[in-house]
């Protein structure tokens, strides 16, 4: 018997510093981790390696963390996404969310609790993602309103 292979995570930052920190901390949780500093390497790596989940900044270099999610939501399976932000207003929370983000992390982040979700979001099932997402999604909006 076989044992099951360790998720596959890329780490997608322009910041070489946390980069360093998402791999050390994901292969300390077990992880198999790769990390991209842009867009363009994310969208490649995961057409190429197939991870099980990204963990996503949406404000980069060369392509934007918003292109990847508007690259990934054509895509027949793409993999959940994780998005680790400093943009914490209601209305990018709520657009992550509708370009397909499984969970929404605001920065600067403490490295356990964060682990913490990325096991929570492997764990889920599609169903329970889309559930998920539809939620945060209505009670964001629900506060925008005057």
């Amino acid at each position: 018997m076989t044992e099951p292979r360790p998720p596959r995570i890329l780490a997608v930052d322009d910041d070489p510093d946390l980069l360093l920190l998402l791999r050390s901390a994901l292969q300390g949780d077990g992880h198999q981790t790769m990390v991209a500093a842009d867009g363009r390497i994310a969208l490649d790596l995961i057409g190429e390696e197939e991870p099980d989940l990204v963990l996503l900044d949406l404000m980069m270099p060369v392509l934007d963390g918003w292109g990847v999610l508007r690259s990934l939501s054509t895509r027949p399976s793409p993999p959940r996404v994780i998005v680790l932000s400093a943009k914490a207003a209601d209305e990018d929370i709520v657009r992550a969310y509708e370009l397909g983000a499984a969970e929404y992390v605001v920065k600067p982040f403490d490295p356990s609790r964060l682990l913490g979700t990325v096991r929570r979001v492997l764990d889920l099932t599609d169903e329970e993602v889309l559930s998920r997402r539809e939620q945060a999604i209505s009670s964001r909006a629900n506060r925008e309103q005057p």
